[in-house]
């Protein structure tokens, strides 16, 4: 008698985690690292009650309880993961400074709970989420350090003309109270287009910065690039174009270096009249886009004009 009731309480326990596990399998989607805009950690924790739970509150309470602590777990387990630049991950910083891993550790142990619900079956399910950047309790006030004194961006190389911009771009058009659209450009072809006069830019090898650009967009489909938080744009001779060293951090921790998308229709942080230039190929683990020389220096000359790599107004497109 005692072993048939054995076997129907173990029988119950695994029915209960089977429909645990399927009800966080449907509750997990948008969980993951989210490079975009946003840039937020989310992950789905889930528990079940312990046998010696004795009433339906208690029960809850430690479901829940053990919802938080895989939540937890889960995000330490990410956060790790992240890669800092195209060499280093947050866990290589917190194996080699303590400093890191102590204000990491805080970070993820003050985690919000964005939404949680009791599951069918005794179950529970916690939502939680931690932001990359923010000027407060991101990942990024304890892994990037503090640039005190930005280094200038690099002059245009004078050897080589400066690309003209493509006559295809993705015009974004804002209207108050409606839905941010883009046109995304298919191909990216090379079209001569005369340079505007009057730029407040420097003379340059092809000419003064035709002005007016509000971003970047690099596209890089087709390469593989992986996202990372301090990227660098480099040109097809090796040398950096963009990067940290360059911004004021306050600003890299507040907004990040570049939004990442999939989606050209959601390269919004460009702005509504972005420079558009194509990839040539990756380096350093594939985290750094590489640009040719004449559209490395075409993105100079531009944001001498408006400034808008200052503003850290760059999205990859991958």
């Amino acid at each position: 008698m005692r072993r048939h009731i054995s076997k129907l309480f173990m029988a119950c326990l695994m029915a209960m985690t089977f429909m645990v596990v399927s009800a966080a399998s449907a509750f997990a989607a948008g969980t993951g690292m989210d490079w975009s805009g946003d840039s937020k950690i989310t992950v789905q924790g889930t528990g079940v009650a312990p046998t010696y739970a004795v009433n339906a509150v208690q029960a809850r309470m430690l479901a829940r309880r053990a919802a938080v602590v895989d939540a937890y777990r889960q995000l330490a387990e990410m956060v790790k993961g992240v890669n800092v630049d195209s060499e280093t991950t947050v866990e290589n910083m917190m194996v080699t400074s303590d400093v890191t891993k102590t204000k990491v550790t805080a970070l993820i142990q003050g985690a919000r709970v964005v939404s949680e619900q009791a599951i069918d079956g005794g179950g529970y399910a916690v939502t939680m989420e931690m932001s990359v950047f923010g000027a407060s309790n991101s990942l990024a006030t304890a892994v990037l350090p503090t640039n005190t004194v930005p280094t200038s961006f690099p002059a245009p190389d004078a050897s080589v003309p400066a690309s003209t911009p493509s006559s295809v771009q993705v015009n974004v058009q804002v209207t108050p109270g409606t839905t941010t659209q883009q046109t995304p450009a298919t191909t990216l072809p090379s079209v001569m287009v005369p340079s505007h006069q009057g730029s407040s830019a420097a003379a340059a090898p092809a000419g003064q910065a035709i002005g007016g650009y509000t971003g970047l967009i690099v596209d890089c489909r087709g390469l593989g690039l992986k996202p990372v938080m301090s990227p660098v744009i480099k040109n097809a001779n090796g040398e950096p174009i963009y990067g940290y060293k360059n911004l004021d951090s306050a600003t890299v921790i507040a907004n990040g270096m570049a939004s990442y998308t999939t989606d050209l229709s959601k390269a919004t942080r460009a702005g509504s009249n972005p420079l558009v230039v194509k990839a040539i190929g990756l380096d350093n683990h594939n985290g750094n886009p590489i640009l040719s020389v004449a559209d490395a220096n075409r993105v100079l000359i531009e944001n001498g004009a408006t400034g808008f790599l200052d503003r850290t107004n760059v999205v990859f497109v991958r």
